[in-house]
């Protein structure tokens, strides 16, 4: 049967239970900090405001949102990350254009790499800066997005692992040489298995 008097403790006793017990929490928050950096598969490590951003460095973060809206809109929060990621992976590789402006609006073989670059609504919405002016709540947060990338590119996990293609669900492009590195919503991911002789698409 278990007492109902609280035990009584010499000085030391005291002092050592306390150090046990200081331990013992920290220990103890340790293991949640690492739980919720684990668990928290996008945290954020950084964090900036758009006004905060050099021109150029806007300039860059409107492309990549551009990117991400006209590609993935209504895609679930992870894919509109994959889209970014495909968009930073291609520029980080050094096999495409050698800016995010660049990547996003590049043509091989006269071909556009996203294909609403090469839609005229889009485009003209684009051009027209009316998403960026505007308070459009969807643009908006997809913006918070894309800075969340820009910035935080090397430190985060990438939900497309790697890929710089992707392709939606209901289309059969047939692209050779590929391997599928996720499924995210209605897009499909994939990587090269080669570049040994530079192809790109």
């Amino acid at each position: 049967m278990a007492s109902l008097h609280a035990p009584v403790y010499t000085q030391g006793e005291t002092m050592l239970r306390s150090i046990t017990l200081t331990m013992a929490m920290a220990v103890t928050l340790m293991i949640t900090t690492v739980y919720m950096v684990e668990s928290t598969k996008y945290s954020l490590p950084f964090k900036t405001y758009y006004s905060s951003l050099t021109p150029d460095a806007r300039e860059e973060v409107e492309c990549l949102a551009e990117n991400i809206y006209f590609e993935s809109a209504m895609e679930p929060d992870e894919g509109k990350l994959a889209v970014a990621f495909v968009t930073m992976n291609r520029l980080k590789s050094g096999k495409f254009a050698d800016s995010i402006c660049g990547v996003v609006k590049q043509k091989i073989q006269n071909v556009c790499q996203f294909s609403w670059w090469c839609e005229d609504k889009p485009k003209a919405i684009a051009t027209s800066k009316v998403l960026t002016n505007g308070d459009n709540k969807l643009y908006n947060a997809i913006r918070d997005i894309a800075m969340f990338v820009y910035i935080n590119y090397e430190r985060v996990s990438d939900p497309s692992n790697g890929a710089m293609f992707y392709h939606a669900d209901y289309v059969n492009p047939r692209w050779p040489n590929m391997i599928r590195t996720n499924v995210i919503g209605r897009h499909i991911f994939y990587n090269r298995k080669s570049y040994e002789k530079g192809e790109l698409v």
